[in-house]
């Protein structure tokens, strides 16, 4: 039987994705045209772009469905995730433009790289096959890998760069060859035959195999100890406003991977798979919160404070079902806020030749900028889950998730590492409020669209605390 070709109208679901990949082209061309100058244009346009695209998917632009025989799904979980992902990524190029002119980094090939990442984001949130799976991540990761690269003349940065792509491979083998002992355990990559194959296989050898290596591949992007090893040198080592956009936007692709090959695919595994996810948290709580107390880098205290966050993550993960996926990705919405936030305080107080990345180059903030030192204060109350900032009911949401999901120990260590993990968070606030301004500290970015950018972050982590009921709303939405 000779297969039909599929046409314009088969490929509507696909269309937020196909206008995303013309923008970035059409990007890639202008900006051979535009002198240092006018640079600009390319970046607000990549904005534009991203914000486009997250009102065609809020409006319903293509409709849901499958395409590609099934190889691309697009659902309410996809259609909020994408949102998610473009809105975050317009924010992370807010704060990308003034550090990296200022420093004479910025190339219009950011952008694009950066619209190229979230169309591998995008592709993998709506992930049908093993085969999109990889697509997407390795989209995904390739942007990452020359992002994170782009300051050639830092050691620093090429160190970081390298770790990243070294250790990022042999994740994506390690996940590669899972999906390969599950495809030879079932004889399909789609994810729905092959849960439908696993239900009814003998062969549990090769599926049990497959899973490990496969959850190992997920723990890796993640950043979930005991596979974290790459993320606190690419946080530090990479440009800031770079580090606020891998910080936070692919974490919800990575949620996103986690649900359709754990839940899509071995959902017949769960018992499993569930035990493996719970280890995994436990871990990354106390490996995260224990290290960022020792951690006198701002920009590591954070990166080990997101392998603590991913551990909260994990606690919805392991409740496998539908209150523990919704839970888990409205964790994941709202870390992506924070995250951008609290790096984003970062980019406000950097200077040329002063990258304000350690904690005592806050001291005294407050009484050298009461705003910023507010501002900051959220961030810090939202990450460590103080009432009634928004990180508050994203703690609550997958702690209770892992009540009713039997696995009440876990929700126990959960609250255990929660209280250590405000120390580290509260030492930030100590030192902004407390300390001896630094005299030698020049003064915050005076860039008002940067600010601005700043404290709509900041703020909107006090008010979506107030009205957090409609983002959960939308999650659960997606599970129902």
């Amino acid at each position: 039987m000779t297969p039909t070709l599929p046409t314009a109208a088969d490929l509507l679901p696909l269309l937020p994705e196909l206008v995303l990949v013309g923008a970035a082209f059409a990007l890639l061309l202008l900006d051979l045209f535009l002198d240092e100058r006018r640079r600009v244009v390319t970046h607000v346009l990549a904005m534009a772009a991203l914000l486009a695209v997250a009102a065609m998917i809020a409006a319903g632009v293509g409709g849901q469905g499958t395409v590609l025989n099934g190889m691309f799904v697009r659902d309410t979980m996809a259609d909020v995730l994408k949102i998610a992902a473009c809105a975050i990524t317009a924010l992370s190029l807010m704060y990308v433009w003034p550090f990296l002119r200022e420093r004479g980094l910025y190339k219009g090939e950011v952008a694009v790289l950066m619209l190229f990442a979230v169309v591998g984001m995008m592709l993998l949130i709506s992930a049908g096959s093993l085969v999109m799976v990889y697509l997407g991540l390795e989209l995904l990761a390739l942007a990452s890998y020359a992002l994170v690269a782009l300051d050639r003349d830092s050691s620093l940065a090429s160190e970081a760069a390298m770790k990243y792509f070294v250790l990022g491979s042999l994740a994506s083998g390690l996940l590669l060859y899972g999906m390969s002992l599950l495809y030879g355990a079932a004889g399909t990559l789609d994810l729905a035959q092959l849960q439908a194959a696993i239900a009814g296989s003998q062969e549990t050898t090769l599926l049990l195999m497959g899973t490990v290596f496969l959850i190992a591949g997920i723990a890796f992007k993640f950043g979930a100890a005991p596979f974290h090893m790459w993320l606190p040198d690419t946080y530090h080592g990479a440009p800031t406003p770079i580090t606020v956009f891998i910080g936070s936007a692919p974490k919800l692709a990575a949620f996103a991977m986690a649900f359709r090959l754990l839940e899509s695919g071995l959902g017949p595994l769960d018992e499993r798979w569930r035990l493996l996810i719970a280890v995994l948290a436990v871990l990354s709580l106390a490996v995260g919160n224990v290290i960022a107390l020792v951690q006198t880098n701002i920009k590591r205290m954070l990166a080990y404070s997101t392998v603590s966050h991913v551990g909260f993550l994990f606690l919805g993960l392991a409740a496998a079902d539908a209150e523990g996926y919704a839970a888990a990705m409205f964790y994941a919405i709202v870390y992506a806020i924070m995250g951008t936030a609290a790096f984003g305080a970062v980019v406000v107080l950097a200077r040329r030749g002063y990258e304000a990345d350690r904690i005592d180059d806050f001291r005294g903030l407050n009484a050298r900028n009461p705003w910023l030192a507010g501002m900051m204060l959220i961030a810090m109350m939202s990450l460590a889950g103080i009432p009634p900032f928004l990180g508050f009911w994203a703690k609550l949401s997958v702690l209770r998730a892992a009540i009713h999901g039997d696995m009440l120990w876990l929700a126990i260590v959960g609250i255990v590492f929660a209280v250590i993990g405000c120390f580290y968070y509260l030492k930030v606030c100590k030192v902004m409020y407390f300390d001896a301004p630094d005299g030698d500290a020049p003064a915050p970015s005076t860039n008002r669209p940067l600010r601005w950018a700043f404290s709509l972050n900041a703020l909107a982590l006090l008010v979506l605390g107030m009205f957090w009921n409609p983002i959960m709303a939308w999650c659960q939405a997606a599970f129902i």
